[in-house]
Formats: C-alpha cells, sequence, structure tokens
C-alpha cells in the first residue's frame, strides 16, 4: 500500500466509478449523487490522505482515504464512540476495491495496515461510517471487530451507520 499521486486520479475514479455502478446494481443509494469525485481525490491527494494498492503487474487495484485528523462529521453522534470524541483516532473513507479483485481480502488488507499506521502512532481507535443498506462493508468491518456506535449524519445530510474499533 502506498500513498497516491496525481498520476493514480484516472485509476482511482475508475475503480470509483465501478464502485458506484456496483452500489447501484444492489439498490443501495450510497455514492449516487456525484461524490466521490475527482475534486474529493485530488483534495485527498494534497492531504496526503489518498492510499493505493498496487499488485505485482503495477495496477492499482483498490483506494481509499486515510487521515489520523478529526472528522467533522463525527462530533455529533446518535449513539456514542466507544473511545472519547477528545482522544485521536483514524477515519477511512472512500475505500473500493478494483471489480476483478473483489473477494480476495484485499479491503482487509487495507485495514489492517491502517490499523498498524495508528499503532506506530499511539492512536487505539479507527472510525468508519457506511449507508444503512450497504451489508457488505458492514459485513466485514463486524467480521473485523467493530462495533456499531450509532448513527451520524455526512455534511450533505446523508444518515450514515458509525462504527468504531478500539486497536
Amino acid at each position: 500500500m502506498q500513498l497516491s499521486t496525481s498520476d493514480d486520479i484516472p485509476k482511482i475514479m475508475t475503480i470509483i466509478k465501478d464502485a458506484k455502478a456496483y452500489l447501484a446494481s444492489q439498490k443501495i443509494e450510497q455514492w449516487q449523487k456525484g461524490y466521490p469525485n475527482t475534486e474529493q481525490i485530488e483534495n485527498d491527494i494534497k492531504n496526503g490522505e489518498s492510499y493505493i494498492v498496487v499488485n505485482d503487474k503495477e495496477q492499482v487495484i483498490a483506494t481509499a482515504m486515510f487521515t489520523s485528523n478529526r472528522e467533522p462529521t463525527y462530533k455529533i453522534i446518535d449513539g456514542n464512540w466507544r473511545m472519547d470524541e477528545s482522544n485521536a483516532y483514524g477515519v477511512i473513507h472512500r475505500m473500493a476495491i478494483k471489480k476483478e479483485f473483489r473477494k480476495f481480502g484485499l479491503a482487509t488488507f487495507m485495514f489492517h495496515e491502517f490499523h498498524l499506521q495508528l499503532l506506530e502512532n499511539n492512536i487505539q481507535s479507527l472510525k468508519i461510517d457506511t449507508h444503512e443498506e450497504n451489508i457488505g462493508m458492514q459485513s466485514l468491518i463486524k467480521k473485523l471487530g467493530y462495533q456499531y456506535c450509532g448513527i451520524i449524519y455526512t455534511g450533505y445530510g446523508d444518515k450514515r451507520l458509525a462504527f468504531e474499533k478500539v486497536i
């Protein structure tokens, strides 16, 4: 796993476009209103928060945004975070796997790598949110030991289920 560069944007956007189509095929509203877009990915790269997984053939096969900066939409939760909001935590957004490489454990690999980065920085918590109909992501994060904490609302007002893992 490595940080993305602006050269990776077309490959990242292809993966995101495929993920949007996959979610739409599952009748999931997540990512169907223009998010994430190229501008968001450019911003992630500028902030040093965009990651990719590259295979042995130099293909970009997965992408995610990861940060240990605070997520403004996590300040208000209908529920309770496992660790107090004043503690440092990591955040994952915009995770997507290239369609030909789904079901190979890449998302689990990425979560593990992000957990290691947090531990190296003495950060004990990782938070993530997902659409209530995105059962695939919910199943994965529960399998990885994340606990449901409540409901948050995105900056554009959409409801999301919030999860946290103390690592």
